[in-house]
């Protein structure tokens, strides 16, 4: 029972972080092309706490649930498989970290511009593209992280299998 838990548990929070990185990725670009600072402002908002809510819940989550179960199932982390996952792991981290700041950047310039009665300023739409440029990497780390949960390939790691 212990192991079906963790393992519901370890797919819902893999769910979470994919959908939440989809789910804020369509929204942020569908106001950023709006072009209107106030509703850029409320999105990113939202956005930001989406992302602390959900998104930073699975990211302690995922390791925690996914070492468990590994531990409970025998399985080493360095096979390859999950060593790969855990690579992949820490590149999502290597971008997503930055987006959530620039998140917060792009929520505080489009709010500031708004109370203004500016356009979105070039600071703005700088962090924006290289946001949109994070997003590719973390979410296909993420795609290929549960392409690696539900296929577990044999894979050659440092001389294990």
């Amino acid at each position: 029972m212990l192991y079906f838990g963790l393992k519901y548990l370890h797919i819902v929070v893999a769910a979470v972080l994919l959908g939440t990185g989809a789910g804020i990725a369509f929204f942020m670009l569908l106001a950023h092309r709006t072009g209107n600072p106030a509703t850029v402002a409320a999105v990113a908002r939202i956005v930001v706490i989406a992302d602390f809510l959900f998104t930073a819940t699975a990211v302690v989550a995922q390791p925690i649930t996914g070492v468990a179960l590994a531990r409970l199932v025998g399985y080493s982390l360095w096979d390859g498989w999950i060593a790969l996952s855990i690579l992949l792991y820490v590149v999502t981290g290597v971008f997503w970290l930055p987006v959530v700041w620039m998140q917060m950047e792009m929520r505080d310039l489009a709010l500031a511009a708004a109370k203004a009665g500016q356009l979105l300023p070039p600071r703005y739409h700088r962090l924006f593209r290289l946001w949109f440029v994070f997003g590719f990497p973390a979410f296909g780390a993420v795609a290929a992280i549960l392409w690696l949960m539900i296929t577990r390939p044999a894979i050659e790691w440092f001389g294990t299998g």
